[in-house]
Parts: C-alpha cells; sequence; structure tokens
C-alpha cells in the first residue's frame, strides 16, 4: 500500500502514516478516498469512529432498541449493507408505519417520504418494521429480509437486562458486524469495532448512570463534537493509515503526516459562538476553568457609556486574538508530528462552498519559507485563485446505485468463492448420504436418526488431527495477559484457537460474580466492569467452586496483605511489545516501603504443579513491564507475586521475564512477512 511504499527516490520505506485534520467532519470523506485506493485506514476518536460503516450501523441498532421514533435510525438498518431494502419495499414499509399511526385516509405524501429521515422519526418506522403487515404488499425477498431484521430486534430487546459492553457484544454478534469486519480486505479487521468497544467500557465504568439511553445520548454529543472527545489513549499503528484530529494528535509522531484543508474558516477554523457578553452560549469568563488565561475586562466603575462600550470592544478583540493564537499553536502541534515528511495541502472548493476558500495564512506563510530557503522542502503545485465564482462541483451531476452494493467490485470473486464452498458443503453431504446407505456402516440412519454419533466421530476425528499437526498462525496485533500465559504455555493450543475461535468452556472463577473477588472488591472499596479477558482468574489453570467462598475469606485476612491497603486495585494497562498490544487488568499493586512497588494477582484456586508455574509467571511478567511503563519507572522497582489465597501463600518469582524477555517470546512465533 502506499503507506509501505518508498518516499521517492532512496528514502526510507514508510512505517507509519498518520493524517491530521482539524475537524471530524473530514474523516469519512478522506477514510474513503483512501480506502478506494486499496489503503488500510483507522480512524481515531469516537467522533470520526462513529462515521465508520460498521460503528454506524452499531449505534444504527442501538439507536433503534433506546428508542422506538428513531426512524432514521431504522432507515440506516433497512438501507444498510447487510439488508439492503429497495425503494419499492422501504415505500410500503412507511404506508404501513402511517397505517399503524392511524394516519387518516387522504392525507398520503408522496413516497419518497419514506427516505426523509425527518419525517420518518414521526411516523413509528421501527414499529412497522415490528409488524410489517400482509406479506403481499412487499417483494418476497424484501418481506423475507424486513422478517428477519424483525426477528433479531425483538431478540435483542429481550436481552436488554445485560450491562451495557455485554449488550454492545450481542449486538455486534447478532448482526453479524463481527463477520463483515473480519471479511474487509487489509489489515484493520475488527480495530474500529474493538476501539468502539473500549468507549463502551469507558463509559460503563465512569458513568453514573451507565443506561443505554445515556450512553446513546453520550454518542449524540460526541457526533456533533466539532473537535471530537477525547480519544483517549493512542497507539501508534504501522499496517495503516491512521487519521485523527490535531489535538488527539499531541504528543504522537509518524513517519509521514499529511496535513489537509489547510484554508480559510478551516484551519485556522473560525470562532464559534462570541464573547460571553454578546453570545448566551457563552459561559462568563469568570465562572471558566482557565479564566486565569483568559482576557479581562478592565471597567472599575466611574466610565461613561462610549468607555463601556469601547472597554467591550476591546476585551472582544482580545478574545478573537486569542483563539488566533490558540490555532497557531494547534498548526505548531500538526507540523511537529513528523519524524520524516511532512504534506501540507488547501484547496480553493470544497465540495458544498458557495465561494472559493483558498489557502489559509498557515498554508500560505510556509509556502512563503520553502519559497525562501528549497532545502527545507518544495512547493509540489500552487493553484492561483480560479476565474469562475461557482462552484464546479455543485454543477456536476453525480449518480450512485441504491442500496449500495457492500462488496462493489469484490462482488464477483465473493460469489465465485461462496459458490465453491457451497458446492465442497454438497459433495460432502452427497458423500454422507451415500456413506449411510453402505451394509455394515459404523452408524446407519436408523441407529442415528439425529446425527448425534457421527457429530461426535466428526469431532474426535477433528480433535485427534489437531493434535497431530502443526499450525502455524501470525499473532494479532492485541493480545490479553490470558493469551500471553498460553503462549508460554502450549504455543499449538493458541495457535489453534487463534485459527478457529470458539467460546470458552464457562470458568467459575474467570467471572466476575465469583463471592471472594466481589467481596474483595467490597472490602477495598472498589467496583469496575471488567472485559472477559481481564476477569479475575481468567489466567488461572484451577477454578474452585464458590459454596466455599466463606473459607477463602477467612484465609484472605489471615494473610500479610489483609493488613495493607493497596495503591490500587484492578489497574487497567495496554502496553506495546514488539509491535503488539497487550491488554489486562492487574488485581492490586503495592507501594513497598523502599521506594519499590508489588504487584500481585490473587489465586482462588489450588497451587499449580512446578511445570506450570514458569508459563504462569509470565502473567506477572506483563503485570511487571506494565506497571513499570505506566509509573515511567525502570522493571527493577517493580515486584510481582501470586498469592493463593487457599493455602495462603505467597509465591514470588525472582526470574521473571523483563520487556526483552517478553519481546523474545512473541517473536518465537512466525512474523506476517513468514506466515
Amino acid at each position: 500500500t502506499p503507506a509501505r511504499g518508498q518516499l521517492g527516490g532512496d528514502g526510507p520505506l514508510v512505517r507509519s502514516a498518520g493524517v491530521l485534520v482539524r475537524s471530524i467532519a473530514a474523516f469519512a470523506p478522506i477514510a474513503a478516498e483512501l480506502r478506494a485506493r486499496g489503503v488500510p485506514v483507522e480512524v481515531v476518536g469516537l467522533g470520526g469512529l462513529l462515521a465508520e460503516p460498521e460503528v454506524a450501523d452499531l449505534v444504527a441498532t442501538l439507536r433503534v432498541l433506546a428508542d422506538p421514533l428513531a426512524g432514521s435510525a431504522a432507515a440506516r438498518l433497512l438501507t444498510g449493507a447487510r439488508w439492503r431494502i429497495g425503494a419499492a419495499d422501504l415505500a410500503a414499509l412507511w404506508r404501513r408505519a402511517r397505517e399503524l399511526a392511524a394516519v387518516p385516509e387522504g392525507n398520503e405524501d408522496s413516497a419518497l417520504d419514506a427516505a426523509v429521515a425527518e419525517r420518518a422519526e414521526l411516523t413509528g418506522l421501527v414499529d412497522a418494521i415490528d409488524d410489517p403487515g400482509p406479506a403481499e404488499r412487499y417483494s418476497a425477498e424484501g418481506y423475507r429480509r424486513i422478517t428477519a431484521l424483525s426477528r433479531e430486534l425483538a431478540g435483542l430487546r429481550s436481552r436488554l437486562d445485560q450491562t451495557l459492553p455485554e449488550l454492545v457484544a450481542d449486538i455486534e454478534r447478532t448482526m453479524l458486524l463481527d463477520v463483515e469486519a473480519a471479511a474487509r480486505p487489509g489489515s484493520v479487521g475488527r480495530v474500529h469495532l474493538d476501539a468502539f468497544a473500549d468507549v463502551v467500557t469507558e463509559f460503563a465504568e465512569s458513568s453514573s448512570s451507565p443506561t443505554l439511553s445515556a450512553f446513546v445520548d453520550y454518542l449524540a454529543a460526541a457526533e456533533h463534537a466539532e473537535d471530537g472527545l477525547e480519544p483517549g489513549e493512542v497507539v501508534v499503528a504501522t499496517d495503516r493509515v491512521q487519521i485523527l484530529t490535531v489535538h488527539a494528535a499531541k504528543g504522537l509522531e509518524w513517519q509521514l503526516v499529511a496535513v489537509p484543508h489547510l484554508v480559510e474558516g478551516v484551519f485556522p477554523a473560525k470562532r464559534r459562538g462570541g464573547c460571553w457578553l454578546t453570545s448566551v452560549t457563552e459561559l462568563p469568563a469568570a465562572l471558566r476553568g482557565d479564566r486565569i488565561d483568559l482576557p479581562e475586562l478592565r471597567l472599575h466603575g466611574g466610565e461613561d457609556r462610549k468607555q463601556v462600550a469601547e472597554a467591550i470592544q476591546r476585551h472582544q478583540e482580545d478574545f478573537a486574538q486569542r483563539h488566533a493564537d490558540e490555532e497557531r499553536r494547534l498548526c505548531y502541534v500538526a507540523l511537529t508530528r513528523s519524524e520524516h515528511t511532512l504534506l501540507l495541502s488547501g484547496h480553493w472548493w470544497g465540495e458544498t462552498a458557495k465561494k472559493p476558500l483558498g489557502p489559509s495564512v498557515f498554508l500560505t506563510e510556509v509556502a512563503d519559507k520553502l519559497r525562501d530557503d528549497p532545502s527545507l522542502g518544495s512547493v509540489v503545485e500552487w493553484a492561483e485563485r480560479p476565474d469562475e465564482e461557482q462552484n464546479p462541483y455543485l454543477a456536476q451531476t453525480r449518480e450512485a446505485h441504491w442500496p449500495a452494493d457492500p462488496l462493489g467490485q469484490r462482488r464477483e470473486a465473493v460469489a465465485t468463492g461462496a459458490a465453491m464452498v457451497l458446492e465442497e458443503l454438497a459433495r460432502l453431504d452427497a458423500q454422507d448420504e451415500a456413506a449411510d446407505q453402505v451394509p455394515g456402516s459404523e452408524h446407519g440412519p436408523d441407529d442415528d436418526p439425529e446425527s448425534w454419533a457421527a457429530d461426535t466421530d466428526v469431532l474426535l476425528a477433528e480433535r485427534a488431527r489437531g493434535q497431530q499437526e502443526t499450525t502455524r498462525v501470525v499473532l494479532p496485533d492485541h493480545m490479553s495477559v490470558s493469551q500471553l500465559v498460553d503462549l508460554a504455555a502450549d504455543p499449538g493450543a493458541l495457535a489453534r484457537r487463534l485459527r478457529r475461535p470458539l467460546p470458552q468452556a464457562p470458568n467459575t472463577v474467570a467471572r466476575r460474580g465469583t463471592a471472594f473477588h466481589a467481596w474483595l472488591e467490597r472490602r477495598f472499596g472498589v467496583a469496575r466492569l471488567l472485559d472477559f479477558d481481564d476477569l479475575p482468574g481468567a489466567a488461572d489453570t484451577d477454578a474452585e467452586a464458590d459454596a466455599d467462598a466463606e473459607a477463602l475469606r477467612e484465609a484472605f485476612e489471615r494473610s500479610e496483605w489483609a493488613h495493607r491497603t493497596p495503591y490500587d486495585v484492578e489497574v487497567p494497562f495496554v502496553c506495546e511489545v514488539d509491535g503488539v498490544l497487550l491488554r489486562g487488568r492487574m488485581d492490586a499493586v503495592f507501594a513497598d516501603p523502599d521506594g519499590g512497588w508489588t504487584v500481585v494477582d490473587w489465586k482462588t484456586g489450588q497451587m499449580p504443579p512446578e511445570s506450570q508455574q514458569r508459563a504462569l509467571s509470565v502473567q506477572l511478567a506483563a503485570y511487571r513491564v506494565a506497571w513499570a511503563s505506566l509509573n515511567r519507572i525502570p522493571v527493577g522497582k517493580v515486584r510481582a507475586a501470586f498469592h493463593y489465597v487457599r493455602s495462603n501463600r505467597t509465591v514470588r518469582p525472582v526470574d521473571l521475564l523483563d520487556a526483552d524477555g517478553l519481546r523474545d517470546l512473541l517473536r518465537s512465533v512466525p512474523a506476517a512477512g513468514d506466515a
């Protein structure tokens, strides 16, 4: 891809690339153009993330579940990539909605109103999906799709009692969004879904009311925030182009950085609102948290009307100058994010502008500097002001197919592959039927009418084959600490799970609802939501039942840790090791008298045999490296230990891996280019 291309001549290969924009409104068109050229793209930050197709479908489902009158969200689902309801069926559904709303006869509007979001909000389109009426009103395929969507939404409504993270994961599976993301070409895969899941988890942890309706309102605010909401921790990726706002790029660097839209009114941005004296939407300066840095209105009480007006005018000008200074500082941030190559651009005509925009003062100043000193760079192209005064984009006729084909040019290849799979499945079914007719076969149709025995034979054969075969996979970009432990203990088993993910067997310790961990959270005064892989005991090898929870509590009270106060508990982390992002949570961190730290992981099961302890210690090694990274301290100042609650024994391995050791462990599996 261009992100891995060469920067001209003998320049270095591009290992990272970022596109920095002033406003989240630029995310979607830039991402679409890059994808059209085969470039893998990641949109960073919630505001732009909401425009990504799979996330937009997920959010639309959340809106439909939260608000039965969210007609525009329902229209998004109906006309989206999966269901692709056509105009005739959509118009029939619209008429059904009006029928359910008891709209008087003779007051029918055009069928095209079905596509108007404002009207859809008022007509109960979601109700029409739930009760579409007679099938003859629709095409056969359209009715099948509408009723299928209705069943899925009904199933999701029946499960609204889940926590917010569980509900979002349920929607992702039910709407097949995970399959859609995995099937997309390129290396992006689940990046956007995972990023949205992080937003959901963060909201559920930090909000005093983590309800569905509150989260939907939060997303609406993020969608309309000009600068986007705080994206959290951003990690520079090396296998895709990242698009983010300049605000979110502070402190980060890419080898190649592009800063588009350096035009008047965009960057620097127009000042939103006015002075607090003239705009009711502006908070008075004295009440703002940054009041120390704000211009001061200097009035002493003896001024006449003219002097007051002049003071207010100066005050407004000071605010305008402050805004200009902030925009210049923001531009400085954008221009200093590049390690090697910086690309700047502007334009005269935007897609919707009625008048020419032209280069901003920032782009003009940089261009003048490059002309004065060519050693700093070059002005590749500089277009003069156009002669026409009307936007040529507005005069162009645009055509598009609707509903859009989500596969586009890949349609033929995907259809061919699907046909081959169906053909092979039919051949295998024919073989099974022929085998059932053979006299003396191991399981005949009469002996096994439900095919239980046949399925068992297949599963046992697959299990035996899997134990004999060597499976080579490429490690994912994101790994949990539990997966890291599996990598150290049995790389082959981890490879098989990565190649063919299956639901995990129920584990009472891994579930947050275990009596001991719930009690321990109350004891330390903390209750936070966890991801499944981060649950207390997720890396345990032995799961004890909860029946003897009282014995575990008594055993803990006798331990050395019962008399110490943790510095922090359930500490989430994400750290990078050799290009792989490790994520997890530390049970507890204690400050030691010598100025060091001890990370403790509680184990409610029995102590494992010595042969397994080396692999399990990788969990502590990851926690140790993560805490050192979070606090920017040497790894040598961080200790780590397992405390086995039942036996009241604390194990402190002395030969834990450091960052280099974890890097060597990850490098023991094939790299992407070797797979």
